[in-house]
């Protein structure tokens, strides 16, 4: 088919340039790539698919088929944690958007992840302060940003929440956690954090971070925050893996 032509002879505006640009400009789903609605970041098919974390242990957030006060993991062996939650379960489309957002700096993703966070833990007894877990400074130079602050801030911001980053400190290099197994985590991070001296104690934290796999990377932070003297530690993550 021939596009329309001006008096001039040109081909007008509102031709197949037109329909290509609109094509090319349509958002796109962060997760799978395909056509999302107007104003969103996810497909519909993925939006619908999102796999929230509703059934889980309260004191490690274990998916569970039912919520219980404390799964048979928990009832064995005491956790620093007084109570932990997790947004979602660690399945699809979330296998996607984590490691877009931990790994490649997809900085969209994080806020879409940081908002749906923020609208799953508006209900639950706010802390004095938020804590995001920190990155030791070597890693935090070669990956560029550190990702739990990155949620973290937002998540702050929406529940108008005060956000501590001098309170917690990495104070040596670890191997990253995934090439690990749980026994192997927890050697890793035995005194992997430190509390620093002369900053006031707030009484509650929440602890935040992206993913809690074994709990170890939380729990190594919680006994440090505990022997300094904080009364009540929580922590809040994206994904919780089964």
């Amino acid at each position: 088919m021939r596009e329309p032509v001006n008096r001039s002879g040109g081909i007008v505006v509102d031709g197949w340039w037109r329909r290509l640009g609109i094509r090319l400009c349509l958002p796109r789903c962060l997760a799978c790539g395909e056509t999302a609605p107007p104003g969103a970041d996810l497909c519909r098919a993925c939006s619908d698919a999102l796999p929230w974390n509703d059934a889980a242990c309260a004191r490690c957030a274990l998916p569970l088929s039912a919520p219980a006060p404390a799964c048979g993991a928990c009832l064995q062996a005491a956790s620093p944690l007084d109570a932990a939650h997790a947004a979602f379960r660690y399945a699809a489309p979330l296998d996607r958007l984590l490691p877009r957002f931990k790994f490649h700096k997809d900085l969209a993703a994080g806020r879409l992840l940081a908002e749906a966070m923020a609208r799953r833990f508006a209900a639950l007894e706010p802390p004095e302060v938020l804590l995001p877990i920190p990155l030791h400074l070597e890693r935090l130079r070669r990956r560029g940003y550190d990702q739990a602050l990155e949620l973290a801030r937002p998540l702050a911001r929406a529940l108008r929440l005060p956000l501590r980053t001098d309170l917690l400190r990495r104070q040596r290099p670890t191997q990253a956690q995934s090439e690990l197994d749980a026994a192997q985590r927890r050697r890793n991070l035995r005194r992997a954090f430190a509390v620093h001296d002369g900053r006031p104690l707030p009484s509650h934290v929440v602890l935040v971070d992206d993913v809690m796999t074994t709990g170890a990377t939380l729990h190594a932070a919680a006994r440090a925050l505990r022997r300094a003297g904080v009364a009540r530690v929580e922590a809040w993550v994206c994904a919780r893996v089964p």
